[in-house]
């Protein structure tokens, strides 16, 4: 993603310095230099620090060293060095920390989950409710949080939902169409909101069945009917006060849109000293 991400991490930057930062060039002298520590300040865990150091190296401070290991549960501490031009090093602060705050803020909410389903067998995945231009990072934050990518976009698996189920006709004939055409996807996958529905998809050949919004024992019963011929995940309401009930249900796999949707930034401060 080299190319993508210093395109992403330019556009980033022109975004919030336009034609220069007026307040540093006012203060700060043009050949002061500075060191600045990023800081930790609650517990989590870190990702990100690839895009934080093409933030500061585009910026124009000479790149960023690693004080700590990303995807590592860890509690407040020092994340990271940088050193360079002063003016360099403040003009890529905020840039920099929203990137590193908002991937580890991802990482931290879906260990968070991984955490509390541990033990069940049950993975937690992604969706494709993402930031749009940032998808890649943020599934890849999931992944360094514990949790599993589901599709990366429309283009490498097929998920029958229930707005093209109405189009095919029904989810059964949706799912025979989709497993017809399944040569080139990785998986294929459909949506289903209640068992009879499920009964209709399981002769279908699909290799995945989403159970939507189903309750503990609707789920438990789907177990029981689909009996090992298909995967079966969760999705719909899922939360950290339910979702260890949902994995003790026994489906593989559980959906969470709150992870890139509603998960909180990290916080991360960045302390600068004249050096």
């Amino acid at each position: 993603m080299s190319d993508d991400l210093e395109t992403l991490v330019e556009r980033a930057l022109a975004e919030d310095l336009g034609a220069g930062d007026l307040t540093a060039e006012a203060v700060v002298p043009a050949d002061a230099r500075a060191v600045a520590v990023i800081h930790q300040r609650q517990p989590g865990v870190i990702f990100g620090l690839d895009v934080a150091r093409e933030t500061f190296v585009q910026a124009g401070a000479p790149g960023l060293e690693p004080l700590c290991a990303e995807g590592e549960w860890r509690e407040p501490c020092e994340v990271a060095r940088v050193e360079g031009p002063a003016r360099a090093v403040l003009a890529g602060e905020r840039t920099a920390l929203n990137f590193l705050g908002r991937l580890s803020g991802i990482a931290t909410l879906t260990a968070r989950y991984v955490e509390a389903v541990e033990g069940t067998g049950a993975h937690i995945l992604d969706t494709r409710k993402t930031t749009p231009g940032l998808r890649e990072l943020e599934k890849a934050a999931v992944v360094a949080g514990g949790g599993v990518p589901h599709r990366a976009g429309l283009y490498d698996a097929i998920l029958v939902k229930e707005n093209h189920a109405a189009l095919a006709g029904g989810v059964g004939e949706a799912a025979r169409r989709a497993a017809a055409a399944s040569e080139g996807a990785d998986f294929v996958e459909v949506e289903v909101q209640t068992l009879e529905e499920l009964d209709d998809v399981l002769a279908s050949g699909v290799h995945r069945v989403l159970l939507d919004n189903m309750s503990a024992d609707e789920l438990r019963e789907a177990l029981a009917r689909s009996a090992g011929r298909v995967a079966l995940e969760a999705s719909g309401g899922i939360t950290l006060e339910n979702v260890r009930a949902v994995a003790e249900t026994g489906v593989d796999y559980i959906s969470v849109g709150a992870l890139t949707h509603s998960a909180p930034a990290l916080d991360l401060s960045l302390l600068v000293a004249p050096d």
